[in-house]
């Protein structure tokens, strides 16, 4: 195999940058640039192939099987200047038997090497790009392993079911003393039982990993952009006392209660022949209907801008002026803001409560083709005249839809896709 190296930190000027080298020749191509590789870390001068010194740095050596990556590694951790980190790539980049690693290629060769399984580089990917504390909670359980150790245990019971099905048919000819078959149905209901509850629970984790999306809706000059303002402590929307000012959807990204929330503020709905007003309100109505939580907000309690789901709020705007019961907000004052900003995190924080560890579609779908090879078994189980053979080849079936959870099988056509997703030095 290659080897490969990378700078592992951001681009740029900053206090430290480290520069990762991975494969056979690791350490052999690290002793150009410091001469004397330590056995575990030490501090080295680093020198070019014409013996000037480019940068002095703590240099951490990693054993073959004790690394990231499952390989020799060296990693060398330099002072942080566009010029070091380029003088350093330039001439590892002029050693013939080493080359710049792709996008993820080091976190692919731990995945090759059965340092890490498919569902914790998927949960590491998402723990890079973490923006709140809930999408870090979320990928800090998939990347420490929880959803490989829930697919074994489910792989665990369906062999389980399987060999004692296939004792029977090894068996055939003998008199089996014991009847397998009560035995099977528990396990195969007891593992169907707890996959449906899971994958019931990745539409949830979904929202938490990409976010909620919350409309800010209601008729023109009720206070939304202002609101929205308000929200994001600064101006990102413009204001007027001119009716129909908003035109076009305006997003902004937050972080509320610890889950990423995406705030959306619409045209005012309203009746109008201005075409591209009509066209800014289409546009509402069809986000509004999308979103996860829409925020009514209105100058009555007593009105509705559209028709409210169970979830949405109705809240009052322009507190500072008007009065009113219930909740009420003024975007000018800050008046029951926070108010505002608890409820609808109240809100959300309900839509995940079902959530499990499994959390993106790939599982939902190997999971839900589980259950259904396990369905089709326990209904052969009820024809007396189903074969054997053929019921522990659904089981088999099972334990292969089990396996591409965590990549074992049929994945293949899925790794450059989650890869691609990783920066160069990872």
């Amino acid at each position: 195999m290659d080897t490969i190296f990378a700078l592992a930190t951001a681009q740029g000027r900053a206090g430290v940058a480290v520069v990762r080298i991975s494969g056979p020749m690791a350490v052999s191509s690290a002793a150009l640039l410091c001469r004397d590789v330590p056995k575990m870390r030490g501090l080295r001068r680093l020198y070019d192939a014409e013996g000037e010194m480019l940068d002095e740095a703590l240099v951490l050596r990693f054993d073959a099987g004790k690394s990231f990556t499952g390989e020799a590694v060296v990693e060398l951790q330099l002072h942080g200047s566009p010029a070091v980190v380029s003088a350093i790539l330039r001439v590892l980049g002029n050693h013939p038997e080493l080359r710049q690693a792709e996008a993820g290629e080091f976190t692919r060769r731990a995945l090759e090497n059965g340092c890490l399984d498919l569902a914790e580089v998927e949960g590491l990917a998402d723990l890079i790009d973490a923006e709140t504390e809930g999408q870090r909670k979320q990928a800090v359980r998939v990347f420490s392993g929880a959803l490989g150790a829930l697919a074994d245990g489910w792989r665990t019971r369906l062999i389980r079911a399987a060999a004692l099905l296939e004792a029977t048919i090894d068996f055939a000819d003998e008199d089996v003393p014991v009847d397998v078959t009560p035995e099977v149905r528990d396990l195969l209901r007891g593992v169907a039982l707890e996959m449906q509850r899971e994958a019931d629970g990745v539409r949830a984790a979904e929202r938490v990993r990409d976010g909620f999306e919350v409309a800010i809706i209601g008729a023109p000059n009720v206070g939304k952009s202002t609101l929205l303002n308000k929200l994001a402590g600064r101006d990102v929307a413009i204001t007027s006392e001119i009716a129909g000012t908003t035109r076009d959807v305006i997003e902004v990204r937050m972080d509320l209660g610890g889950l990423p929330v995406t705030l959306l503020d619409t045209a005012g709905l309203r009746e109008t022949d201005d075409t591209v007003e009509w066209l800014g309100v289409a546009r509402a109505k069809e986000r509004a209907a999308r979103a996860d939580l829409r925020i009514h907000l209105v100058l009555n309690v007593d009105e509705g801008s559209l028709n409210t789901g169970p979830d949405d709020l109705i809240v009052q705007g322009k507190a500072d002026i008007a009065q009113g019961g219930g909740l009420a907000v003024s975007g000018k004052t800050g008046a029951g803001i926070d108010a505002l900003i608890s409820e609808v995190s109240e809100r959300l924080s309900q839509k995940v409560g079902n959530i499990g560890i499994a959390m993106r579609e790939r599982h939902r779908t190997a999971m839900m083709r589980a259950i259904g090879y396990m369905d089709d078994a326990q209904r052969a189980m009820d024809d007396e005249m189903a074969m054997t053979d053929l019921i522990a080849e659904d089981l088999r079936s099972a334990i292969r839809a089990v396996d591409s959870i965590v990549g074992r099988v049929d994945v293949e056509q899925v790794l450059d896709e989650v890869f691609s997703s990783f920066c160069i030095g990872k």
